[in-house]
C-alpha cells in the first residue's frame, strides 16, 4: 500500500502533463497562421521544460538530503499553484509580423512554463524517492504506469475532453487537477521522509537489472542518440500529416500517442524487445516510410495515417528499447532519463529550428530513418557482434551496408523526383515552396506553378498574351471568377486573404484597388520575382504581412467589395480561419451588400457544412459554386462558399452561370460539369467552428 500514493501521483502527473499540450496549442495555433510548425516548435518548447525538470530532479535527488528535498519541491509546487490559472492573456497575442519560434517559445513560457515544470520533475523524482522507500524494488515499473496516464489524456482529449467542453473550461478544469496533483505530490514526499530506508543489499534480480559500475561515454552516447531518431521521427511524422490535413489536436495527439505506447511497452518488460522478431519488423518500417514519403498522393489520408502510425509504433519500440537495454540501476536512474530527455530536446531542435533553415524540403524524416538504421547497427555490434566468429560479423556488416545503400538511394531518387523542373526550392517556418516550370522540349505551354507541399497555391501563363489569364481555382468560370464578373463598373476594394501567386490582382482595373494578407514572407517575394499578376496589374495593391486574422482584428473597418479566405498551406486548414468569430469579423469589413468568398476545396475534409453553420449563425444568404478542371483554361477544380447580406448577389450570380452554360461552356464538357450552383440546403447541418469548440470528426470524407 506504500507504493499507492507515489503510483497515483505520477500518473495523475502524467496525465495533466499531456493534457495540456493539446489544449495550449489550441490557444496559440490563431495567434501564428494555424501553421503546422507551431506544433513542432510547441513540442520543442515541452521537451526543453522537460529536459530542466529531469535536471532539477537528478540535481535534487543526487545533492541534497531527502529532508531538503521535500522542502524545496513542496515550495515549488506551492509557486507554480499560484500561478494558476493557465490561460493565455490578450495582452499576449503577437503582432502581426512577429518572429514565430521566438514568440511561441516566450508564449509558452510565460503561460504554462512554471507548471509544467513541475509537472516534469514528477516521473524521475517520485520514482527516486520510491527506491529510497521501498528498497530491492525496482522503480521502472512506475515509468510505464506514467506514460499510460500520458497516453490516456492524449487519447482523452480529442474525444472526450475537446467535444464536452470549451478550451477556457478546459483550461479551469486542469488548473484544479494541478491542485489536486500539489497535494498528492506533498504527500508522496512527506511519506517519503517518514519511511525512507537505508539502500538494502542488492538481491539477484535487482542485479540483472542493470550493470553496476559507471556508463561509459558509448552507452550515455546512446541513452541520447537513440531517444533524438525517436523524437525526430514522431515530429517528423507529424509534420507529414498536419502539412496536407489540418495542424489540429487530433492530428498531432495521434503520433504522439503512438509515441508514448513504445515507451510503455518498452517499460513494462524487462528486458528490451526480442532482436530476432523486431529488427526485421524495423527494416520493413524503415522501407514502407520511405514508400509512403515518396508517394504521398497516391493513398488516402487513412491509409497514410495508419501506415505511418504502425510505423512509428515498431521504430520508437526498437530504439527506445535499445536504449532500455542498457539502462542503469536505480542509483543513477534519474542521470537515464536527464539523458533521455537531452535526446528529445535534441530531435525536437533538429525538426523545429534546424531543419527549416538547413533543407529546402521536408527531409527530416530520411535523415532519420538512416541515422536510426546506423544506430541499429551499432546497438548490435556494442552487444552481440564483436563476439561472433568473423565470417558471420562480415555477412551481418554486408547486409547492414547494402540496406543502407538502397535506403539511400531510394530517398536520392524521391529528392531527384521532387526537385525536378523547379527553378526555385525555398522553406521557412510556415511550409515548403517549390516554382514548377516545363523543360524547353516539353508538350506543355510555358507556365510557372507554385507548389506548397504537395498542392498546387498558382499558376501563370508566360507567354505575354496570356499572363493575364486567371487560373487555377480562379478561374473565370470558378465561383470567385463568377463574383467578379458580376460586379459593375464602379471603383471596387477587393481583399485577399492568402497571397499565393497573385492571381486575384488579374481581375482588377486601374480604378480597383486590392490588398493582400500574407503570413508567409517567402510569397511575396515568390510572386513578384517569379509571376507577373502582380508586376502588370494596373491596379493599386498593398500587401499586409502577418496572419490576416490578428491583422484585420488591428484595422478600422475596410469596406470590402470582396473578401475572400483562401490560406491553405498544402491541404491544410487554418481552422480559426473558418470559426465563427473569423467569419464574424470578416462580416465587420464588408461594405454593405459585399460578397465573402470562401474556398474550401480539399482532398481530404469536407468543409462546407462549417461555412453553412456559420453563415447561418450570422444570418447570411449562401450557396456554393464548383467548377470544374479545364486544362485550356489553366484552370482546377475549385468549390467556393459565397456569402452575402444581399439576395441581389445570387440574382446576379445566376444569371451569370445561366451565361455561362450557354455562352462559354467547352464544347467537351456538359454546362453543369463545367460550372454549377449548389444550394446551402445539400449540407448537413452541424454546430458553427468556433474559438473553444471545433470537430475535424465531423468533416472528414
Amino acid at each position: 500500500m506504500r507504493a499507492l500514493p507515489f503510483a497515483l501521483t505520477i500518473f495523475l502527473s502524467a496525465f495533466l502533463l499531456f493534457q495540456v499540450q493539446p489544449l495550449i496549442g489550441r490557444y496559440i495555433l490563431p495567434w501564428f497562421g494555424g501553421s503546422a510548425g507551431v506544433w513542432s516548435v510547441t513540442m520543442l518548447f515541452f521537451q526543453i521544460v522537460l529536459l530542466a525538470g529531469y535536471g532539477y530532479a537528478h540535481l535534487l535527488n543526487s545533492k541534497f538530503k531527502p529532508n531538503v528535498q521535500v522542502g524545496v519541491h513542496i515550495v515549488l509546487l506551492g509557486v507554480c499553484a499560484a500561478l494558476l490559472p493557465i490561460v493565455p492573456a490578450p495582452a499576449l497575442k503577437p503582432a502581426p509580423d512577429a518572429q514565430p519560434v521566438l514568440s511561441i517559445l516566450l508564449l509558452l513560457a510565460a503561460t504554462v512554463g512554471a507548471p509544467y515544470f513541475a509537472l516534469s520533475t514528477t516521473g524521475p523524482l517520485l520514482q527516486a524517492w520510491y527506491a529510497r522507500a521501498l528498497p530491492g524494488k525496482s522503480p521502472y515499473a512506475l515509468y510505464s504506469l506514467s506514460n499510460i496516464g500520458s497516453l490516456l489524456a492524449l487519447v482523452s482529449y480529442p474525444f472526450v475532453f475537446e467535444p464536452l467542453w470549451g478550451r477556457q473550461a478546459q483550461a479551469v478544469n486542469w488548473s484544479w487537477g494541478f491542485g489536486l496533483f500539489a497535494l498528492a505530490c506533498a504527500g508522496s514526499a512527506l511519506l517519503m521522509a517518514r519511511t525512507q530506508k537505508p539502500a538494502a543489499v542488492p538481491t539477484p534480480e535487482t542485479q540483472a537489472q542493470a550493470p553496476q559500475a559507471p556508463p561509459t561515454r558509448v552507452t550515455k552516447l546512446l541513452w541520447v542518440l537513440l531517444p533524438a531518431v525517436a523524437s525526430t521521427l514522431l515530429l517528423a511524422l507529424t509534420n507529414e500529416l498536419c502539412v496536407d490535413v489540418a495542424s489540429v489536436p487530433f492530428l498531432w495527439v495521434l503520433p504522439l500517442s503512438i509515441y508514448l505506447l513504445s515507451f510503455i511497452l518498452t517499460f513494462a518488460g524487462k528486458s528490451g524487445p526480442r532482436r530476432l522478431l523486431w529488427y526485421p519488423l524495423a527494416l520493413l518500417a524503415i522501407a514502407g516510410t520511405v514508400v509512403l514519403f515518396a508517394n504521398p498522393l497516391k493513398l488516402g489520408i487513412t491509409p497514410i495515417a495508419v501506415g505511418y502510425c504502425v510505423m512509428l509504433l515498431i521504430l520508437c519500440y526498437v530504439l527506445h528499447g535499445e536504449a532500455y537495454r542498457i539502462r542503469p540501476g536505480p542509483a543513477r536512474l534519474t542521470q537515464f532519463y536527464l539523458y533521455v530527455s537531452l535526446g528529445g530536446v535534441l530531435g525536437g531542435l533538429f525538426v523545429a529550428v534546424v531543419s527549416p533553415v538547413v533543407f529546402v524540403l521536408h527531409m527530416e524524416l530520411p535523415v532519420a530513418l538512416v541515422v536510426g538504421l546506423v544506430l541499429l547497427f551499432a546497438c548490435l555490434w556494442k552487444d552481440k557482434l564483436k563476439d561472433m566468429p568473423v565470417t558471420r560479423v562480415r555477412y551481418v556488416m554486408a547486409a547492414f551496408a547494402l540496406l543502407l545503400m538502397a535506403l539511400l538511394a531510394s530517398l536520392g531518387l524521391t529528392v531527384f523526383e521532387r526537385t525536378r523542373d523547379r527553378i526555385h526550392l525555398s522553406r521557412n517556418f510556415y511550409g515548403t515552396y517549390a516554382v514548377y516550370e516545363p523543360p524547353k522540349d516539353s508538350s506543355e505551354p510555358w507556365h510557372r506553378s507554385l507548389h506548397s507541399g504537395t498542392t498546387l497555391h498558382g499558376m501563370q501563363f508566360m507567354e505575354p498574351e496570356y499572363r493575364g489569364v486567371p487560373a487555377t481555382y480562379y478561374g473565370r468560370h470558378s465561383g470567385v471568377g463568377m463574383v467578379m464578373e458580376t460586379l459593375d463598373s464602379s471603383p471596387h476594394k477587393i481583399g485577399v486573404v492568402g497571397l499565393g501567386v497573385g492571381t486575384m490582382a488579374a481581375y482588377c482595373r486601374d480604378v480597383d484597388t486590392i490588398r493582400f494578407y500574407e503570413i508567409n514572407p517567402r510569397c511575396p517575394e515568390i510572386a513578384q520575382d517569379l509571376f507577373f499578376y502582380l508586376r502588370e496589374t494596373p491596379a493599386k495593391y498593398e500587401i499586409v504581412m502577418g496572419d490576416a486574422r490578428l491583422s484585420l482584428e488591428a484595422e478600422p473597418d475596410q469596406g470590402y467589395d470582396v473578401l475572400l479566405l483562401d490560406a491553405f498551406t498544402s491541404d491544410s486548414v487554418p481552422v480559426h480561419l473558418l470559426t465563427l468569430e473569423c467569419m464574424q469579423l470578416c462580416h465587420r469589413h464588408l461594405k454593405p451588400g459585399g460578397v465573402l468568398c470562401i474556398h474550401v476545396s480539399n482532398r481530404y475534409l469536407d468543409l462546407a457544412p462549417v461555412v453553412k453553420a456559420g453563415a447561418a449563425r450570422l444570418k447570411m444568404n449562401l450557396f456554393g459554386i464548383t467548377s470544374a478542371e479545364y486544362t485550356g483554361l489553366g484552370a482546377t477544380a475549385a468549390w467556393w462558399m459565397i456569402l452575402s447580406d444581399s439576395k441581389l448577389v445570387e440574382s446576379r450570380l445566376d444569371e451569370r452561370i445561366k451565361y455561362v452554360h450557354e455562352k462559354l461552356t467547352p464544347w467537351d464538357m456538359s454546362p453543369k460539369a463545367f460550372c454549377s450552383k449548389v444550394p446551402a440546403s445539400r449540407w448537413r447541418d452541424i454546430e458553427p467552428w468556433t474559438d473553444d469548440f471545433s470537430n475535424l470528426f465531423d468533416v472528414l470524407k
